[in-house]
């Protein structure tokens, strides 16, 4: 389970999604999310979703990848849509007592699967297409007007990148740790919920202590290299817009206005 876990990973490429720039892909992610939230019907989403998937597409991204970063999360997806197969107004479908399952229930369901798998996938793009330094270049020179507010734009920047990167190296670690206390004849899969919860203990402080250890080893290797922040700092590579950049703007503004005609026109598919 832990090895499937793809969040945060970097898959190399050549595409046109890997070359875009990654100020504009962090900014068309958050853009698109809030799309995903505000669409009222399912042709407004459908066109949200049609486009994400367009884009996975071109990112040449092993859809084995997007598959396992859906992992995690099917549980919350299946919980979340269950809950509100029971939410909803109307004429009833299903009536067993005091559960009743409407058409508008039904909609909020399929609704907001959707919605949070897309919100996932859109992530993962993301991740997959865009180096951590790319990503720590980017999120810098979004912020910088914060740092005319002396706001520590890089510091905030390397701490979210770093954070972002060693999110599969705990993983990694956390696996091994576990194939080593089931080697030395641990059960973590069997019992309640609290024995399997005491269970964790013997996993838990080794992967502290290791991601502490990890942590003074990074420290210690930026001191070295004399590494004292963003200030006076040059860049080995500048970012710049170009051809690649001007052809997915063109595209995402001719969904957007698609997107806008279908949710004005047609009315809500549910009732929030």
């Amino acid at each position: 389970m832990i090895g499937d876990i793809t969040f945060g990973q970097y898959f190399p490429g050549k595409s046109i999604i890997h070359k875009a720039d990654p100020r504009l892909k962090i900014t068309l992610t958050v853009a698109y999310i809030v799309l995903l939230f505000i669409a009222n019907n399912f042709l407004s989403l459908a066109a949200v979703v049609g486009f994400i998937l367009l884009i996975m597409a071109l990112s040449k991204v092993p859809v084995g990848l997007y598959f396992k970063s859906m992992k995690a999360v099917i549980f919350i997806v299946t919980f979340t849509s269950i809950l509100n197969l029971f939410y909803g107004t109307g004429e009833p479908l299903v009536k067993f007592g005091f559960i009743t399952i409407t058409q508008n229930g039904v909609f909020n369901a399929i609704f907001i699967s959707v919605r949070i798998v897309s919100l996932i996938l859109t992530s993962s793009v993301l991740t997959f297409t865009t180096s951590p330094t790319q990503l720590t270049d980017a999120i810098e020179r979004l912020l910088k007007p914060l740092s005319y507010l002396r706001v520590p734009v890089h510091e905030f920047a390397m701490m979210m990148t770093i954070a972002l990167r060693f999110v599969p190296t705990l993983l990694e670690e956390t696996d091994k740790i576990m194939s080593a206390q089931k080697a030395r004849g641990a059960d973590m899969e069997s019992g309640g919920i609290i024995q399997r919860v005491r269970a964790l203990i013997p996993i838990l402080i080794p992967l502290f202590v290791s991601a502490f250890r990890r942590a003074y080893e990074l420290a210690t290797a930026m001191e070295s290299r004399c590494y004292h922040g963003g200030k006076g700092r040059t860049k080995m590579k500048l970012l710049k817009f170009g051809k690649v950049d001007v052809i997915v703007i063109g595209a995402v503004l001719i969904n957007l206005a698609l997107f806008i005609v279908l949710n004005i026109i047609f009315p809500p598919s549910i009732v929030l």
